[in-house]
């Protein structure tokens, strides 16, 4: 299984990215990017790759400690940016970052505890990906409409693990399925 620990925003703050990424659709080149949608919009906080079935309760008993660690807080999706001269195209999270932070470290530490291969360690930048491209594409006009975004803020109380089934069909801009295998409430969700 292709997993990944992550933290979903919830419906009410998709539908405000929604609307976002509506605009941005609207502008010229558009076309020329592979658009994400709902389903697949997620912070991920740990990239496991392909897990073995046998590993998945280790994992999944590592990450719901990881997750009675950690406090609930505070965040919400602000700004843009991207990856890879626009391979990439995201907006970033705002609020408590420091505890964003923390739970992605703790569900990398879960990974490599449980005896995932977890490969070498990046700092974490916080970003939930909107839209990409095979090529460089010069996404300066969607970084200046998404620089005035900003959402509601909702209360961060669960880490998932997400497991994504990349496409097969090779029907070009079909996107990988996203499935919820595992929901651990924070400390402090009730």
């Amino acid at each position: 299984m292709r997993l990944f620990a992550a933290v979903l925003p919830p419906q009410n703050v998709s539908d405000e990215l929604a609307l976002k990424v509506a605009e941005l659709r609207r502008l010229p080149g558009a076309s020329e990017l592979r658009w994400t949608g709902v389903p697949g919009w997620h912070f991920t906080l740990a990239f496991y790759g392909e897990v073995d079935e046998t590993v998945v309760p280790e994992l999944s008993a590592r990450l719901e400690r990881a997750a009675r660690r950690t406090p609930c807080f505070p965040l919400a999706l602000r700004g843009g940016g991207q990856f890879g001269h626009g391979r990439a195209l995201w907006t970033g999270a705002f609020g408590d970052l420091p505890a964003l932070r923390l739970l992605a470290e703790r569900a990398e530490a879960a990974g490599r505890k449980a005896g995932v291969e977890m490969g070498e360690h990046r700092r974490y930048k916080a970003h939930l990906t909107v839209a990409r491209s095979r090529e460089a594409v010069d996404v300066r006009p969607y970084l200046e409409v998404l620089d005035g975004f900003t959402s509601r803020t909702w209360t961060v109380d669960e880490l998932a693990l997400v497991r994504s089934d990349l496409p097969r069909s090779g029907v070009p801009g079909e996107q990988p399925r996203y499935e919820v295998v595992g929901r651990w409430a924070l400390s402090g969700a009730g």
